[in-house]
């Protein structure tokens, strides 16, 4: 069921032990439901947690505003991470979950990647799919070696690669220990990337999960 803390959002109980739960970031025109059978495929067993985005564009939900396709409202970009860090804070505290790892495709992996340049704390790690530089310039901040997989798309008509690059860069320079591929598909997922992070997810600490 659809429930509503400060982001109306799904939540699935996990049922395996020491599985970290997974925070699930839709792409635009997405919605709560979207990444549900991602992420169990991904993470079987894990807690979901999955928000709509609170933006519309053309009736369309997103995480935050852009003023034209690659360009971002950074204002918004830095008010949205910050209200979906306080809601993490609400649905960890309502659910009695860990913090959890990001899962975001396209504006998800984005606002995913703000969260880990604003509130470095909310995030025990993520997997970006088709990621964008979100801020130009972020703030000081210490990841203390966060797992990032940021998943790239080699023919991606909307990421160009240097962005990918750069915001592979950003995250290195704050102190993540991030894993950067790029596939030989476009913007979609393909089942390669899922293969890849599936692999990912199942090599992390099980303490994150604590």
């Amino acid at each position: 069921m659809t429930t509503t803390l400060s982001f109306t959002h799904r939540f699935q109980p996990g049922s395996a032990t020491g599985a970290a739960p997974l925070l699930l970031l839709h792409g635009t025109g997405g919605d709560e439901n979207d990444l549900l059978p991602l992420g169990a495929t991904l993470s079987p067993g894990a807690a979901l947690l999955s928000p709509r985005g609170q933006v519309l564009e053309h009736g369309m939900p997103r995480f935050f505003r852009r003023l034209a396709e690659g360009v971002f409202d950074e204002d918004d970009v830095r008010r949205r991470a910050l209200e979906l860090g306080e809601f993490i804070g609400e649905a960890r505290r309502h659910y009695g979950i860990a913090a959890p790892v990001a899962v975001g495709y396209s504006n998800g992996a984005n606002i995913a990647a703000a969260l880990l340049l604003l509130q470095p704390q909310a995030l025990a790690g993520a997997v970006l799919f088709r990621a964008m530089v979100p801020l130009n310039q972020p703030p000081a901040v210490k990841l203390a070696r966060t797992p990032v997989l940021i998943l790239s798309g080699l023919t991606d008509p909307i990421v160009p690669a240097a962005n990918a690059a750069k915001l592979c860069n950003q995250l290195i320079d704050a102190g993540a220990d991030v894993t950067h591929t790029t596939l030989p598909t476009g913007h979609q997922l393909s089942q390669p990337d899922i293969a890849l992070a599936r692999d990912w997810i199942a090599g992390l600490p099980q303490a994150m999960a604590a």
